[in-house]
């Protein structure tokens, strides 16, 4: 975790400095070498994964208000105050780590009491943001958070689903559902329904496209593909393709818009791919093997293929996932 401390005085900076020996980040005193509260605020809120202030929580309220977004983008932010007592996070709770977690590391560090007010750690609950960011997992729908939490908090056993297995004793209120159909909440890469759905990063999208396609065509047919599939693009994190579109702009641009890592794999590479992949005669006389987009997203992911071959205005896509082990043993005292 990336964190940014801010300080107000020569005790709060001396603070500061020992706390990023526990988590790591930089160290700034408002008011020396140019720093201000709005502008290292701005900056910090937009590039650190974590703002720890060491003062009064008034001000990192006011601080963080023109920024404040969503509990999905939002950064983590605590409070300790100078004489290192207590520790109090104030934004972004689970998915961004700032409650228990790193508000309870602060604490130890200097041996303050974590202030945790977020009711499911409060009534010692499960907390299922909490639990999707440490299996790697993006929350769909996050203002669904709430009817899960809500039912935890009013003592019914909420209903899982996976197709994964999942490691471990399910905390306490959380049970398997008999039916995908009846879950509260579910691990997916393809959401459907009112569950709130949890989306493994674990995809990597297979890419096969004419020369010359341009990204904005790579984009309207992603768009597609995840529409008529319902798969959920934040689950996608790398790409690959043949070594033939290695140098093509309009797959690269459209890659690294996204974020992706794109792998290029050759013929030879690609057919020594086991499995069982759909074939086309076109493509194997242009590119020397039967299925780019299938095989070359299964070798990339090391996985399994998860969306067959779609095609749309000249671009195939397939998707695979790599292998993913959930596990009900997230906190470190379970491990």
């Amino acid at each position: 975790m990336n964190c940014a401390y801010l300080a107000f005085t020569a005790k709060g900076l001396a603070l500061a400095q020992q706390l990023a020996q526990t988590c790591p980040g930089s160290v700034s005193r408002c008011g020396l070498g140019g720093v201000t509260l709005a502008g290292w605020t701005a900056q910090q809120f937009a590039a650190a994964d974590a703002l720890v202030f060491v003062g009064a929580a008034g001000i990192a309220v006011r601080a963080i208000a023109p920024h404040c977004q969503s509990k999905a983008t939002d950064p983590a932010v605590v409070v300790l105050d100078e004489c290192g007592r207590f520790a109090v996070p104030l934004l972004s709770g689970h998915l961004g780590g700032a409650s228990p977690a790193l508000a309870c590391g602060l604490a130890a560090a200097c041996d303050a009491v974590p202030v945790i007010t977020t009711a499911t750690d409060a009534n010692g609950l499960f907390a299922v943001d909490e639990w999707a960011k440490k299996q790697n997992c993006a929350v769909w729908e996050t203002p669904r958070i709430k009817f899960v939490s809500g039912a935890l908090l009013a003592g019914k056993t909420v209903r899982y689903a996976s197709p994964w297995a999942i490691a471990g004793t399910p905390p306490a209120g959380v049970a398997e559902a008999e039916e995908p159909s009846g879950a509260d909440f579910a691990l997916t890469m393809t959401p459907q329904g009112n569950a709130l759905h949890l989306i493994p990063r674990i995809g990597v999208l297979g890419v096969g496209c004419k020369r010359g396609t341009t990204a904005a065509q790579l984009e309207a047919a992603f768009a597609a593909f995840c529409a008529d599939t319902n798969l959920a693009p934040v689950g996608i994190t790398a790409a690959a393709s043949i070594d033939l579109k290695q140098n093509e702009p309009g797959l690269l641009e459209f890659c690294r818009s996204h974020g992706w890592l794109v792998s290029f794999y050759s013929a030879a590479q690609l057919r020594a791919v086991p499995g069982t992949f759909s074939a086309s005669r076109f493509v194997q006389g242009v590119t020397g093997v039967d299925n780019v987009c299938e095989r070359a997203a299964v070798l990339a992911s090391g996985g399994t293929l998860l969306l067959p071959k779609y095609a749309h205005t000249g671009v195939t896509f397939a998707a695979a996932v790599r292998p993913f082990a959930p596990d009900w043993r997230w906190k470190t005292d379970e491990a």
